[in-house]
C-alpha cells in the first residue's frame, strides 16, 4: 500500500487520494502536442519536418506519435532535401513488426542509428557533394527520443524549470572526443592555412575541410565524417515540458537560457518566430536561422508556453537527471511523489558496433537475415556480425548479431577509420 512520512509518522494515503491519483492518470495518459515554427532564410538550405499524430498499428489499437527534424545543409541543399523525404521511413523500417508500445519506444535508438547510416549510404550513390546536419526528435506520448549529427539542437525545459540538453554539438572545435576519433582514425584536423604559417578560422577535418565531425553526406569529405548519431531518449514528468530545436543561425547568437527566457509565457507558435527574431536582432541574418518550438503539455493545461516558475538549473550533456518536486498539481502535494524527467537511454559512440548492439531483451529486435542497416535481405551465412575483427577478444563472438550486407560492412570499416586512409596511415606509422 502506498504511504508517506511525516517525521516519525508512518501514514496510509487516504483511498480518495488513491482514487483521484487513479483517474488522474488515465485523464493525462498521453499528453497533447502544440508545436510552431519559423525561420529567416539567407541560403535556403534549412529545412524542416513536422508530422504530428502519426499512426501504427498495436494489437487491436492504434498509437500515435509526433515527429519533427531540422536539416541544416551545406554546399547545396540536395542531402538536407533527400535526408528530409526519406530518413523518417528508414528509421521506420528498421523497427521490426508487431512489438507493443513499450518495445516500440525501445527499440527508437538503434533504429535511428540504422536509419541514419542507410539514408547517408543511399544519398552518396547519387554522387552528390552537399551534406546536412540533423536533429531528429520523435514524441510518443511522454517520451522523448532525439537523434542528432552536426550542429543543430534540441534543448528541453522541464515543467519543474530544468534545462536538458538532448543533442551533442559535432563541431571540431567544440568536441574534443570527436577530434581524438578522427586522429585516431588517420585524419587530421586543424585550421585553414593562409600560407605563412598563419592559421584562420574554426577547426576543420582534413582532407575536405568539414568544420562537423558527423553529418549525411559530404561523400567528398572522406570516411572520418560519419553519419552515426548521438542519441538520447528521456522520459518527462506529467507536468511536460518544451522543446526547442534550432539551427545553429539560432545557437550562435543566443544560449539555452537566453533562448528559453525570452518566450516564457508565449505558446509555441508565437515563441518560434521570435526565438528567430531574437537571434537575428542579436547577430544579425548571418546564415539561415531556424527554430521548432513544441510544447509536451498535460490534457488539461491550456496549449501555452511552461510554467513561469523556472530555476536557475542547467543540467549538462551527460549529467544525471536531479529529481525535483512538483510545482502544480492536482490533487494534495504532501501525497504526490517527485515528479522527474528520467534519462531511459544515451549514447554517443561513433562505433555500429556500439550503436547496434542490442541491450534489450527484445524479441526480433533486428531480423535475423536482413542487414541491419540498409534492411536488404542477406542469405544464412552471408551476414557479417557487427562484432567482425572487435580488438577486444572475447567481448563479443563475431557469430553473434545483428548482421550487415557486404557493402554496409565496408561503410562500417571506413566510418570507423578501417578504411584506405586508415590502413594507410597506419602503414606510415610502422
Amino acid at each position: 500500500m502506498s504511504s508517506t512520512t511525516r517525521g516519525e509518522q508512518h501514514q496510509t494515503v487516504p483511498l480518495s487520494v488513491l482514487l483521484k491519483r487513479e483517474l488522474l492518470s488515465e485523464k493525462i495518459e498521453r499528453p497533447e502536442i502544440v508545436h510552431g515554427q519559423a525561420c529567416h532564410s539567407k541560403k535556403g538550405e534549412d529545412f524542416t519536418l513536422l508530422k504530428t499524430d502519426r499512426q501504427r498499428l498495436v494489437g487491436d489499437g492504434v498509437s500515435t506519435y509526433s515527429v519533427f527534424g531540422l536539416f541544416d545543409g551545406h554546399n547545396g541543399s540536395a542531402a538536407a532535401v533527400y535526408t528530409k523525404e526519406n530518413l523518417l521511413d528508414n528509421v521506420l523500417s528498421a523497427i521490426p513488426p508487431d512489438l507493443n508500445r513499450d518495445e516500440w519506444v525501445a527499440a527508437l535508438p538503434r533504429a535511428l542509428v540504422a536509419g541514419f547510416v542507410k539514408t547517408d549510404k543511399d544519398f552518396q550513390q547519387k554522387a552528390q557533394k552537399s551534406g546536412t546536419t540533423v536533429t531528429f526528435v520523435i514524441v510518443d506520448g511522454w517520451v522523448v527520443t532525439v537523434a542528432s549529427v552536426g550542429d543543430s539542437r534540441c534543448v528541453l525545459e522541464s515543467s519543474e524549470g530544468g534545462i536538458y540538453y538532448l543533442s551533442a554539438d559535432h563541431r571540431l572545435e567544440t568536441n574534443e572526443e570527436e577530434r581524438v576519433r578522427i586522429r585516431s582514425s588517420g585524419g587530421e584536423v586543424g585550421r585553414l592555412n593562409t600560407g605563412g604559417g598563419a592559421e584562420v578560422g574554426p577547426l576543420r577535418c582534413w582532407p575536405g575541410g568539414l568544420c562537423l565531425s558527423r553529418s549525411i553526406g559530404d561523400m567528398d569529405i572522406g570516411e572520418f565524417i560519419v553519419p552515426v548519431p548521438y542519441v538520447k531518449q528521456v522520459k518527462l514528468s506529467t507536468g511536460g515540458g518544451r522543446l526547442v530545436i534550432c539551427s545553429d543561425g539560432v545557437w550562435d547568437a543566443l544560449s539555452a537560457e537566453v533562448a528559453l527566457d525570452s518566450c516564457h509565457g508565449m505558446p509555441a507558435e508565437a515563441a518560434a518566430p521570435h526565438i528567430v527574431k531574437e537571434a537575428v536582432q542579436a547577430k544579425g541574418l548571418r546564415d539561415d536561422t531556424t527554430c521548432i518550438v513544441v510544447d509536451i503539455l498535460p490534457q488539461e493545461k491550456p496549449p501555452t508556453s511552461v510554467p513561469h516558475t523556472k530555476k536557475p538549473v542547467k543540467v549538462m550533456l551527460k549529467s544525471m537527471f536531479r529529481k525535483k518536486s512538483s510545482e502544480s498539481s492536482y490533487i494534495d502535494k504532501e501525497y504526490l511523489e517527485a515528479d522527474v524527467v528520467e534519462e531511459l537511454f544515451e549514447e554517443g559512440s561513433a562505433m555500429l558496433s556500439e550503436r547496434l548492439d542490442t541491450k534489450y531483451p527484445l524479441c526480433n529486435m533486428f531480423k535475423l537475415f536482413m542487414c541491419a542497416v540498409c534492411q536488404v535481405e542477406i542469405k544464412p551465412g552471408e551476414g557479417i556480425s557487427i562484432h567482425e575483427g572487435e580488438p577486444i577478444p572475447g567481448k563479443s563472438r563475431p557469430w553473434d548479431g545483428p548482421f550487415l550486407c557486404a557493402s554496409c560492412q565496408e561503410k562500417k570499416e571506413a566510418m570507423e577509420g578501417k578504411g584506405i586512409s586508415g590502413r594507410l596511415s597506419s602503414g606510415s606509422d610502422e
